[in-house]
């Protein structure tokens, strides 16, 4: 959905300028209103990017503990900034995102990293979102299960609201 690739695309604008800059958090909500100016002035995302930000920050002590047990030759600080943040939006949305199932946050933090990192980002997110995702599969099962009905269910009341017409 091209619209959920920009709201990703502005949390990680925002997080990467918050961590760049080494801003206060309370300046986030200015940043995010910037980017939306800057960047996407007629576009609403009903929030979407503003809850990405708010929750990487709110899980960001267990997140960068995720990074640096799964990218262990990696020191946090020298990981660049673009891929940490990265990681920190993926790892967001594979755990804590109740909405977003987890192959799907794995698979947009991979096109992030084709589109703002290096030429080695995406085998690195990829790697490091993988190994983190087979360790909680089993944790994360529920999760995907539930996320499976609901589009199922999705699916089947449109097929009726179609068959009705």
């Amino acid at each position: 959905m091209a619209n959920r690739y920009l709201s990703r695309s502005l949390a990680l604008q925002t997080l990467y300028e918050w961590d760049f800059r080494v801003y206060e958090r309370e300046k986030v909500p200015q940043l995010i209103e910037y980017n939306f100016q800057e960047f996407a002035p007629d576009f609403s995302d009903d929030g979407f990017a503003k809850s990405l930000v708010k929750g990487v920050f709110a899980h960001q002590e267990s997140i960068d503990a995720f990074i640096v047990k799964y990218a262990p030759e990696w020191p946090l600080s020298q990981i660049t900034t673009v891929d940490r943040n990265i990681l920190r939006l993926g790892i967001y949305e594979m755990i804590y995102d109740s909405e977003i199932p987890a192959r799907v946050a794995i698979n947009e933090a991979i096109e992030l990293a084709k589109a703002y990192g290096g030429p080695s980002s995406s085998k690195f997110v990829n790697g490091v979102l993988g190994s983190l995702y087979k360790d909680i599969l089993p944790q994360i099962q529920e999760k995907e299960e539930r996320l499976v009905k609901v589009q199922q269910d999705k699916k089947r009341i449109e097929e009726q609201k179609k068959n009705a017409e």
